[in-house]
């Protein structure tokens, strides 16, 4: 979970210890500002500072090995390396001094200053330079790929209804939710967002409930009825009676949600910070050591002649040595590396920190409507009735914005017939004269309405319903489903491959969500569920002993509080709701559930490359200290293998971003 030196703030972690931390901090070699105070702060990056010193140091050594005669001057040298230094090594000295002041005194910011320093010290400029440059590249490979993994994403509270129109003395007034009393008449037009918790005054009223239920079906909502901030209406104009205030209504109770889940949330403590306070402090006082030590033993044994000078230097050659560039370039670039090859396959992870979490992952919990389905109606089957009957009832609702109505007449095409007298029973149907006999297509509810009798199968079939009747006498019905997207299978046959357990969460009756687990092969699913009670089983997942981690994918505004608490949350980005996707750690912008197995995948193989680097850059890095120490190896030697390993590290990492990679993840 590495990004590089991403900082958590202070004040959180004092009084928030599992607050998680969404900010990104950069060395302010790369940064023209920074806000340690503020988590959620982006900060620009600024790459002309790094770019400057490298043009610099390139153009030093091109200078030196074409033996520019004016530059073979000392003290001309000195000066063109100090201008090319300070760029890239104020930042990073700045950054060592306000770490010294919290009580981070052995930071990675001091080993890079007191290596570059020293460098500076025993006259070895390009060195010195290079410390600080290659440094503040590695950093703004980093942060460049956390920002333009966030750079789209916005704000959470902007899907919170910014307006509503109250009735006042007979007259509409547009007011903030938040000034609307309890007891007001706020009313409500078709395609908006309801703005408050209310009881609904106008006659049965559709409404879309999809953004906080996850309901596919429009919900129809009597007279009288609670209606909840953030459904919208559908059909008509609503008027209702405020029942609380906005900052207790649904979308607010979700939001607040949201809030808690994200302090829930564990950060994770940062490789290259765990690694420095160890390293550095080791480093810095071996340092010393190779200094201290043959001086010691001189004092002891008279015959041996100690010169401060010449250990001086074996011990700057120490600490230059030991600047772990090959671990501050590969560890982000390996993780840039991975972010590049996701997003090429419509995979965003917004920071490198999550692409490291998502391989720890053992279950994978997902919402049904608009993740695992398409979200749209589609008539699956027909019961009873011709085809010249159910281009007869297409006809009937050809006038109908009712999201039912249209998925008939795609079906169907409407037939050429006379209708009359068309009614619309609001939360029932409709009725109509065709030929001179009454047609009803509608729920149940509107046969038993009209005292007409029908089959019990048609109270246990599973899906929505469309009941026909013609003169009183029951014809057919037509069933309506959400169906599975296309590769919905294929991602649950990945994903079950994998070994990694998935579960299925809806709020759509237990019934419908076993019949479409059952078709995708997820052995555990869960239905008539509000966004609380998907809290409540992600909640028990991730307290199971001895678990591995959990990903919750979704794309609804009901998602937003699970995808925040679960380990990884992963979101529908391309028909998903935008709050869904500021929630998310993971967007699939190509809303393929199949993308979440290779994010998984990749998540893995990121993790093993990481892990090559360190363990390849330490063994190398201390066996050249250990012949610096003893004169074997020189400043350049040392130099030459440092750049030696970071550039060995550096090619593992760019195989990540082979196409090669996903080769197996395509196998059927």
């Amino acid at each position: 979970m590495i990004h590089s030196h991403e900082h958590i703030n202070e004040h959180a972690e004092e009084h928030h210890p599992d607050k998680h931390c969404h900010s990104t901090h950069g060395c302010s070699c790369c940064s023209d500002s920074h806000n340690h105070e503020h988590e959620d702060e982006e900060e620009e990056m600024s790459w002309w500072k790094p770019a400057l010193s490298l043009a610099l140091l390139l153009a030093g050594i091109a200078m030196s090995a074409s033996n520019v005669q004016w530059f073979q001057n000392h003290w001309v040298q000195l000066a063109w390396y100090a201008v090319a230094w300070l760029p890239t090594g104020l930042g990073v000295l700045h950054e060592a001094i306000e770490e010294a002041r919290k009580g981070e005194i052995f930071s990675e910011f001091l080993l890079m200053s007191v290596a570059s320093i020293g460098a500076f010290a025993i006259g070895e400029f390009p060195e010195a330079v290079a410390v600080m440059t290659l440094y503040c590249i590695g950093e703004a490979l980093q942060d460049r790929a956390v920002s333009r993994a966030r750079g789209n994403i916005k704000s959470l509270i902007a899907f919170r209804p910014d307006h509503a129109v109250v009735m006042r003395n007979g007259k509409s007034e547009t007011i903030d939710p938040a000034d609307v009393k309890v007891g007001d008449i706020v009313e409500v037009k078709p395609g908006e967002r309801i703005p408050i918790d209310g009881t609904l005054m106008s006659n049965a009223a559709a409404f879309d409930t999809a953004a906080l239920t996850g309901e596919s079906m429009p919900r129809m909502i009597e007279e009288g009825g609670e209606v909840l901030a953030g459904m919208i209406a559908i059909e008509t104009t609503v008027r209702l009676k405020a029942l609380r205030p906005s900052d207790e209504s649904a979308v607010s109770r979700i939001l607040h949600m949201v809030e808690e889940a994200t302090e829930r949330k564990a950060p994770a403590e940062l490789f290259i910070r765990r690694f420095a306070r160890i390293y550095t402090p080791i480093v810095v006082c071996l340092a010393v050591l190779v200094v201290l030590s043959p001086w010691l033993i001189a004092r002891i044994v008279p015959d041996i002649n100690y010169d401060f000078t010449e250990w001086l230097h074996r011990a700057l050659i120490f600490l230059v040595i030991s600047c772990p560039c090959a671990l501050v370039i590969s560890i982000p670039l390996s993780y840039f590396a991975g972010i590049g090859a996701a997003s090429r396959r419509g995979i965003l992870f917004k920071g490198s920190n999550y692409l490291d979490a998502i391989a720890h992952i053992g279950t994978v919990v997902f919402d049904k409507t608009g993740t695992l389905t398409t979200g749209h109606f589609v008539v699956s089957q027909v019961n009873g009735l011709t085809e010249e009957q159910l281009a007869t009832v297409a006809a009937i609702e050809q006038d109908s914005p009712h999201p039912i109505a249209r998925a008939i007449i795609n079906h169907c095409k409407p037939a050429q017939v006379t209708l009359s007298n068309v009614k619309n029973i609001a939360g029932y149907g409709l009725s109509a004269m065709v030929d001179g006999k009454t047609w009803l297509a509608g729920t149940a509810r509107l046969l038993d309405l009209e005292g007409v009798d029908y089959p019990d199968e048609l109270k246990t079939a599973v899906g929505t319903i469309v009941a026909v009747a013609i003169d009183g006498t029951f014809a057919g019905y037509i069933i309506l489903s959400d169906q599975p997207k296309e590769d919905a299978a294929r991602g649950i046959n990945l994903l079950n491959r994998q070994g990694i357990e998935t579960v299925m969460l809806s709020g759509d009756k237990q019934a419908l969500a076993d019949q479409i687990a059952s078709r995708l092969g997820i052995t555990t699913a869960h239905g008539d569920l509000l966004p609380q009670d998907k809290v409540e089983h992600i909640e028990r997942l991730m307290q199971a002993g001895d678990r591995q981690g959990v990903a919750f994918v979704g794309d609804g505004i009901n998602d937003a509080p699970v995808l925040a608490m679960s380990d990884v949350g992963i979101a529908m980005g391309g028909l998903g709701s935008d709050m869904a996707i500021e929630t998310a750690d993971v967007v699939i912008q190509t809303d393929q559930p199949s993308r979440v197995a290779e994010a998984i995948t990749l998540g893995r193989r990121t993790r093993s490359i990481v892990t090559q680097n360190i363990a390849f850059a330490i063994a190398i890095k201390v066996l050249v200290m250990i012949l610096g120490v003893l004169g074997i190896a020189n400043m350049w030697e040392a130099v030459f293998a440092d750049v030696g390993v970071a550039l060995l590290c550096v090619l593992n990492s760019l195989r990540l971003m082979r196409p090669s990679f996903f080769k197996q993840q395509e196998q059927p």
